[in-house]
Parts: C-alpha cells; structure tokens; sequence
C-alpha cells in the first residue's frame, strides 16, 4: 500500500515544540523590525557645530522673534558645552526668550535656575531683574489687555513676587545698571498692592459688609502710609465706622483725612462704581 506524500504547504513545519501563536509573533517583530530601515534617518543640522556657532545661530533667532527655536538652540548650546562661558550666558538667554514669548512660568523658573547655579555671576543681577518683569507682567494675558484691567483689581501675588524680586536687586546690587528701574517699579507696586486692598475694601462697601471693610482699610493705613490709595482707604474707614455706629473711631478716621488731604473729593462719600481714580500706569 502506498504512503501518501506530504503536500508542499505541510512540509513547512514549524520547529519542534514551536507553539503556532509564539511562531507568528515572531515572525511579526521580524518583519516590523526589518521595515524600520526603510525610514530615513532625521538628520541633526547642528551636529558639529561649535559653541560658538550655536550661540551665534540661537541669539540671531532670538533677536527675529523665533523664540521657540532659539530657545532649542540655547538648550542644545547647554548640552554639548555645559562647561563654556557660552553655557552661562546661554541659560539668560533662555529666561529672556520665554519671556518675550509671553511665558511667564518658564522664564520665571529659567532665572531662578541661574540663580540658584550662579549666585556671583556678574550678570545675576540681571536675572533679578527678568525674573521682577516676569511677574510685573504676569497679569490676565491677552484677555487681561483687552479687557483694560487695572492691575489692583487683579491677585497681588505676582504683584508681591516682582516686588521682592526689584527689592533684592535694589539691595544687594545698588550700583547695578537695572536698579533705577527696579526702584520705579517697586514703587508703583506699593501703590498697586494698595490699590487691590482699597478695591476688596470697596467691594465690602458694597456688600455692606462694614467690619471687613474697615480692617481692609485699615490695612492700607499701616502697610502703605505713603501710597496715593491712601485717601480713598480713609474715606472708607469713615463711612464703614459710621455705619457701624462707632462714632469715635469715625471722628478719628475724618480727622486724619482732612488733615492730610484738605481738598478730597472723597468728602462727600466712596464711588464704588467706575475706575479707580488712581490708576495713572
């Protein structure tokens, strides 16, 4: 009797003890593997590149506005020469460019860094410096600018942030070429922050919430006494201790206005309505 012969297709055995699903995975991976080749390598434009060279390419996107890419190439500077003096300057760079792009979180984090990695670099004042503008300026954003609103109706954190931010430079570097500015601005801080107690105090007005108006104004009284919101923080004093029937804190509160601002146009009451008159940024 004849044996019958294996067909071609049967003949293709699988290796002995070979499980058919492992046999496929296997083959699988082999093909994906074998595919990869197929991709074109991504060809890195700045290899070779000297120190030098990077620097130059970063600062010259830097200075057209291309922000997100000079900030690669500053990173990349950073990584192949961490021990030059370009690395250094580099990392300033880097807070600059995320703050001209209207990042105010990653540049403030940017000098921080240098900071912390350089505390007596001769350009760590400016890294004060940047990272003050960087929360002076972290207000609402675009929406912020549309909207027109005043920086004393907005959280006075960032607003603390820049001021002690200009503070230290203001202290530790007096000579610096930044600390004119610095000073300007810590002054028109003070009378921001001012201005945002005056703004929750005159929201309490209008609440008819008498006692924390008072102590919001109060607060203007003992924290800022040379700021311009001064008057207004008075004015309120007067009307929220009034209502409160205490008449003898009310004379006290009024005695100190006119003395000091004989001409207020708060004699005849607060304008919870409107601008702030002292709004003059």
């Amino acid at each position: 009797m004849l044996k019958q012969r294996s067909s071609g297709f049967n003949t293709f055995n699988r290796a002995p003890g070979l499980k058919p699903a492992l046999g496929s995975a296997l083959l699988a991976a082999a093909l994906t593997l074998g595919g990869c080749g197929l991709l074109p390598e991504v060809k890195d434009e700045t290899a070779g590149w000297s120190a030098q060279k990077l620097y130059a390419e970063a600062k010259d996107n830097l200075n057209e506005g291309n922000y997100e890419r000079s900030v690669k190439l500053f990173e990349t500077l950073e990584s192949r020469y961490p021990f030059g003096r370009y690395a250094q300057q580099a990392q300033l760079e880097v807070a600059y460019a995320y703050y001209k792009d209207n990042e105010p979180i990653s540049a403030i984090a940017a000098c921080d860094r240098f900071i912390k990695l350089h505390p007596n670099h001769p350009n760590v004042d400016y890294a004060y410096y940047l990272k003050g503008l960087a929360n002076f300026n972290d207000d609402l954003g675009l929406l912020g600018n549309l909207v027109d609103q005043d920086m004393s109706e907005r959280d006075p954190k960032a607003a603390r942030d820049a001021f002690l931010s200009f503070k230290e430079l203001a202290t530790r570097f007096p000579d610096s070429k930044y600390a004119a500015d610095s000073t300007a601005r810590m002054k028109y801080l003070v009378n921001a922050l001012a201005g945002n107690e005056v703004h929750v105090a005159k929201y309490y007005l209008k609440r008819e919430a008498w006692v924390a108006a008072a102590n919001r104004a109060k607060e203007v009284l003992k924290t800022y006494p040379e700021a311009p919101a001064l008057e207004e923080a008075l004015a309120i004093m007067v009307i929220a201790y009034d209502k409160l029937k205490l008449t003898d804190l009310r004379d006290d509160a009024q005695r100190v206005l006119t003395l000091n601002f004989p001409n207020s146009k708060y004699s005849k009451g607060v304008s919870t309505e409107g601008k702030a008159w002292y709004r003059f940024w």
